[in-house]
């Protein structure tokens, strides 16, 4: 164990919660690809209207927590509640039918297609979608760019539109990989300012990011990952007095 890793542990103090108010607990996680065991032994929870982060290195896990949630992985053991109901024997689209919305790093728009037929497509997995016109106004690239074909689309405004397809379907706990990699700062700024306006809407996030100086005034809580394990639980108000630590963990 490094000395970032073993003075986090020392002074990590969990913070309280309501088990009631949880949407999802991860309990005792391994996740497999074929022969390859990638996560061992995951614990984690996020609260009704909370944003949680998954902080670490590449190669972490973080990617594959939230592929296990939504089981897209080779298989999967322990515990994942959902609503309070087990998932772990669910079926992907089973999952995504409670609630849960997945936007992956590779964004996983329709490219043929126009800005509001790829918004036209998702099915509703609850009853309150966003409204187009809602969407629009949350976007409003998406707006000026409702007709053009997702290839003619900047790596920005197709990461608005991945988010705002999860949006249409009434998806009430977001699973989010990535979602600021590699685009310019303008829309790395609005894509925050997204997420703090869902948060005030009551919806529940969890965050994967590379990107800390984006993750940290937006976040409730951080998980940071090492090598498939969770080492730390970082509440909001501890970041400043812990930052050389998680600087020394995540190599900022």
């Amino acid at each position: 164990m490094n000395t970032a890793t073993a003075a986090l542990q020392t002074h990590s103090q969990h913070t309280p919660h309501v088990a009631g108010d949880e949407k999802i607990r991860i309990s005792d996680l391994h996740a497999f690809y074929g022969e390859s065991h990638i996560l061992h032994g995951i614990d984690l929870y996020v609260n009704q209207g909370e944003l949680v982060t998954l902080l670490g290195r590449n190669g972490a896990g973080r990617s594959t927590t939230l592929k296990a949630i939504m089981n897209m992985v080779g298989r999967r053991t322990g515990s994942i509640m959902i609503n309070g109901r087990e998932t772990i024997d669910l079926p992907a689209h089973q999952i995504a039918w409670l609630g849960l919305g997945f936007c992956p790093e590779e964004r996983g728009i329709f490219a043929s297609l126009s800005v509001e037929e790829n918004l036209l497509l998702p099915p509703d997995v609850r009853s309150d979608g966003m409204p187009l016109e809602e969407i629009y106004q949350m976007f409003p690239n998406l707006a000026e760019r409702r007709n053009s074909q997702g290839t003619r689309l900047s790596g920005g405004e197709q990461q608005m539109l991945a988010l705002a397809r999860i949006m249409r379907t009434g998806a009430n706990i977001l699973l989010l990989d990535e979602i600021t990699e590699g685009l310019a700062p303008v829309i790395v700024q609005r894509l925050g300012e997204v997420l703090q306006q869902l948060k005030q809407r009551g919806l529940t996030i969890l965050l994967v990011e590379q990107n800390f100086h984006f993750a940290a005034p937006i976040a409730d809580r951080h998980y940071v990952m090492e090598h498939g394990h969770i080492i730390e639980e970082v509440p909001q108000q501890q970041l400043h007095a812990r930052q050389d630590q998680l600087n020394a963990l995540l190599g900022v």
